[in-house]
């Protein structure tokens, strides 16, 4: 299943279930409109998504406006992120 889908499909999900699998992350992406991921946590082991919880770490600390953890940058950078760490 492409990147594109899985995350299209975790957003449809959302409106059934605020229930993250097990495996996964739930985190909060956008600059102004914040759209909810599902992500695998293996994710955190890619040193260039560490870099992203360093920014936001250092944009909202550990008070995260969304209730979750919100990750500053464009829904299109971190999906052409995301994207990448699927294709390895």
């Amino acid at each position: 299943m492409a990147i594109r889908q899985m995350l299209r499909r975790s957003l449809s999900s959302e409106r059934r279930s605020a229930e993250v699998p097990k495996g996964h992350l739930a985190v909060y992406v956008g600059d102004n409109e914040k759209k909810r991921f599902v992500i695998p946590v293996a994710y955190l082991n890619y040193p260039s998504f560490q870099e992203l919880l360093f920014q936001a770490e250092e944009e909202f600390g550990f008070n995260h406006p969304m209730g979750g953890l919100t990750i500053p940058c464009s829904q299109e950078l971190f999906v052409d992120l995301i994207s990448a760490f699927s294709s390895r």
